[in-house]
């Protein structure tokens, strides 16, 4: 196993801030959105230098296809709408990561955030090392001593490392516990609920007195809410069972990411990957 780190990112984050980031009157050759396009460049050659991984696995969401999550709990999720502009752009994002040689995780039924962990615990097993990239903090329950999540600013110019002492801070709860954590809380931008009357801190003491929701509910607190509760767990949980694609050290295929941005028209582009070959 390589000494250096695998870097999973997570694309579908990324691609919202790059999104929003910049220009959306940034146009191809073909007069289509490039906003994101570029962004997304800019953020993988800065991740590449900052933190020269062994490769960039790319993780993306499935947005046609509904996962056991959102037939669970139809709240899941609901009431996000997407700029057509941004929609079309992502569909092309997995063709431009692959120009570059990267692996690329993205399968109906699973969520990028399922490839993270996917990605994490089989590099763990391999005695690896792993850095996130994700603006989603339930990517905290991933941490350990061998992964380490990276919260973008700025881009990704710069990150905020967050590592097992981090989430303690941060939480009051060790990583391990971030799920049972989540259900508890709820987690207002997914639409979990969580139990009734609970937030942060109540949450927190809970699972320090008792360990796990388990444990919890194994001690008489909301019976009325104990079946709400585990599936509420089980959605929060990032599934480590979704299919990867092999992932072999590798250097980015510069001249590759060139090409395809010169045959979507984005000439300056291709200029600026050229001169990293």
């Amino acid at each position: 196993m390589s000494t250096r780190p695998l870097l999973v990112v997570d694309g579908d984050s990324l691609a919202h801030r790059a999104f929003h980031g910049l220009p959306k009157s940034t146009r191809d050759g073909a007069g289509r959105p490039a906003n994101m396009l570029l962004g997304i460049v800019s953020m993988l050659t800065t991740l590449w230098d900052a933190a020269a991984p062994r490769t960039i696995l790319t993780c993306w969401d499935t947005l046609t296809s509904p996962t056991y999550r959102h037939e669970a709990l139809p709240e899941y999720q609901s009431g996000r709408e997407f700029d057509p502009d941004l929609v079309e752009q992502l569909e092309r994002l997995p063709s431009l990561s692959e120009s570059f040689g990267f692996p690329v995780a993205k399968a109906p039924g699973f969520e990028a955030d399922d490839f993270l962990a996917a990605a994490a615990t089989a590099e763990t097993a391999a005695s690896g090392t792993t850095k996130v990239v994700t603006s989603d903090r339930d990517s905290f329950q991933l941490v350990s001593d061998s992964v380490e999540v990276l919260l973008p600013k700025r881009g990704v110019a710069e990150v905020e490392r967050v590592r097992p002492t981090d989430v303690v801070e941060r939480y009051g709860v060790l990583p391990e516990q971030v799920v049972d954590f989540i259900a508890l809380r709820g987690d207002p931008s997914d639409r979990i609920p969580g139990a009734r009357g609970i937030g942060k801190v109540r949450a927190a003491a809970l699972l320090k007195e008792h360990g796990t929701l388990e444990a919890i509910l194994a001690a008489g607190r909301f019976e009325a809410e104990a079946d709400a509760l585990r599936l509420y767990l089980t959605i929060a949980t990032m599934q480590a069972d979704a299919p990867l694609p092999p992932l072999p050290t590798r250097s980015p295929n510069w001249a590759g990411a060139a090409n395809w941005a010169r045959e979507a028209g984005l000439d300056s582009l291709a200029t600026r990957l050229d001169l990293r070959r």
